[in-house]
């Protein structure tokens, strides 16, 4: 089999970590591979800002995000304790950005899994970081003028792992 469809049949999403943290060559290869993806019209809008674990503004990330829909896992933050989250963001006003960061996004997941990491795609802080503190949330992230926030991907060494999920081609499948 392909070792690219191997990669993507092997991943799941990854929900707790160990605290080694990822090295200065493995942040820059996952991020290059966001950065590899392709953009609508080639517009190369999409922008990411690297966070460690333990940064203060992903308790402030957290804390409204509890705000606004509880915390479904008391036991977890957000973003697993992964040792380092990275936040996608493109341009507000393009009608292709938020296509453009799930593309970006799952080429980070790919990428991860075939370096033996783990990684979680996070989108329910989207409230939180669009939402009343916006602005404040916006320069905190570093995210370019006229950005917004569209997903965001934790990533660790897996402490844990789960079995991919399974598919039915017989009913998510139509040919015509």
């Amino acid at each position: 089999m392909n070792e690219t469809l191997q990669v993507i049949e092997q991943r799941s999403s990854t929900r707790g970590y160990t605290t080694e943290l990822l090295t200065k060559e493995e942040i820059d290869c996952l991020v290059r591979a966001g950065l590899q993806a392709p953009t609508a019209t080639n517009r190369r809008e999409i922008h990411i800002t690297v966070v460690d674990g333990d940064n203060p503004i992903l308790s402030e990330i957290e804390h409204l995000k509890n705000q606004t829909f509880g915390n479904p896992r008391p036991e977890h933050n957000f973003y697993y304790e992964a040792p380092t989250v990275l936040f996608l963001s493109a341009e507000e006003t393009f009608a292709w950005s938020s296509v453009d960061a799930g593309i970006a996004v799952e080429n980070i997941a790919l990428v991860a899994e075939a370096m033996g990491l783990g990684s979680v795609i996070i989108g329910c802080v989207k409230t939180a970081l669009t939402g009343e503190q916006k602005a404040y949330f916006s320069e905190k992230l570093k995210f370019p003028k006229g950005y917004v926030f569209e997903i965001a991907i934790a990533i660790g060494h897996k402490a844990i792992t789960k079995q991919p999920h399974e598919y039915d081609m017989e009913q998510n499948v139509s040919y015509i």
